[in-house]
């Protein structure tokens, strides 16, 4: 069968189509598929113009538009229909229905109403989109707001088959009145080589960065998902039970966020607990998951954080660390309290300190929690498999 990706943007900074579609894609060519991503690169415009194959896939990036208001915008839609359709591909399927792949997704649904084109057109929400989800958080001007708003429900409501990545954005589509049997449920999963982070990697970086063997939690983030104030109050509660443990944070926020964060540590006397790295590139993550005790997701009970399914929970799963969350949203269907993890009611910090210290304690149920979580990665979350549920939204 041959299936179009086609992605709102490039394949960096943004994970949706590095961590969700091109993995989906790679499963799909591994099980007899012929599959193309087609992208409009504005997020990284080095890519503009390039095309490459990665394990089996066709990745093309259209070239960028001219910067003429409007018209430039016009024309990279062009381009990204135009290319999109080449090949006659049995199967179009739309990545985030907002911005320039929203915009495609309209045109070639009109253009299968006027009977020009017969291709299966699917969408795809890996997040909440408007009132309570990016449209709150994003640095969007009002209109901006209301379009992406509508072009949410329009693109969700003109399909033929929509996959969403939670149980939230399922519930949300039948809310808006789209029949049971057009929705597919397919969270985030994970590829998997066989092989869990190797340890003389985690002991180069804690040489790196100091740590010695001392107990490290790791905070793997882009920071919006909680207060950073009640991440400083949990860090402060368990270094008062284990005076030696460290948080090692990997990640960046979206609008400096980390700088409040890091502000907050050194007012609370704790700065010297925290090991800041920023941005990692995905080769090096392994080293720092292996030299991690255990990894904490920290989430607030909102709308946004409900609708998303976080790809770094079942990437850490797949490393063997237990991860301590707050039970919102899809944490609940990647971990099993107790057996792959460990969960508090969320805001609940006290619980959450107390689920880190007594794990930083237990180096045996460390070990089955991570062991479990790994085996439950691989067997339930797996690309390969989640693979089937997207054959047979492209199937009907």
């Amino acid at each position: 069968m041959k299936v179009v990706m086609v992605g709102p943007f490039g394949l960096s900074p943004h994970g949706t189509m590095s961590r969700r579609a091109l993995p989906l894609a790679k499963a799909l060519v591994a099980r007899g598929h012929d599959v193309e991503v087609v992208l409009p690169p504005w997020s990284c415009p080095e890519d503009s113009g390039r095309a490459w194959t990665e394990n089996g896939v066709a990745v093309h990036n259209v070239r960028l538009k001219p910067s003429i208001p409007v018209i430039g915008d016009i024309l990279l839609l062009w381009r990204l229909v135009r290319r999109a359709l080449d090949g006659c591909p049995r199967v179009l399927h739309f990545f985030k229905p907002k911005g320039y792949s929203g915009l495609a997704a309209l045109v070639v649904w009109c253009l299968r109403g006027l009977r020009l084109i017969d291709v299966r057109v699917v969408l795809d929400s890996d997040d909440w989109e408007g009132r309570g989800g990016w449209n709150d958080l994003g640095d969007y001007s009002w209109l901006e707001r209301r379009f992406f708003a509508w072009q949410e429900r329009w693109g969700m409501t003109h399909c033929q088959a929509l996959t969403v990545v939670s149980r939230t954005l399922r519930a949300m589509a039948l809310e808006m009145g789209l029949e049971p049997d057009l929705i597919f449920y397919l969270p985030n999963g994970v590829s998997f080589d066989g092989e869990v982070p190797d340890p003389r990697a985690g002991v180069i970086v804690r040489r790196k960065l100091g740590m010695g063997n001392d107990p490290v939690v790791l905070l793997y983030t882009r920071f919006f998902e909680f207060d950073p104030g009640r991440v400083i109050d949990i860090l402060n509660k368990v270094v008062m039970g284990a005076p030696s443990a460290r948080l090692l944070v990997v990640g960046r926020g979206l609008f400096g966020e980390e700088e409040r964060f890091l502000a907050l540590a050194e007012d609370a006397g704790l700065g010297s607990r925290v090991t800041y790295v920023g941005w990692q590139d995905g080769a090096d993550l392994p080293g720092f998951f292996a030299a991690s005790d255990i990894a904490i997701c920290p989430l607030e009970d909102t709308l946004l954080n409900r609708a998303r399914c976080p790809a770094k929970v079942v990437d850490l799963m797949a490393a063997g660390l237990p991860v301590v969350a707050d039970r919102v949203g899809q944490i609940s269907e990647y971990i099993e309290h107790l057996s792959s993890g460990y969960l508090v009611a969320p805001g609940d910090s006290d619980s959450f300190a107390r689920g880190i210290l007594g794990l930083l304690r237990d180096e045996q149920m460390r070990g089955l929690l991570g062991s479990e979580a790994r085996r439950r990665a691989r067997e339930l979350f797996s690309w390969h498999k989640l693979a089937a549920v997207a054959e047979e939204a492209y199937l009907g």
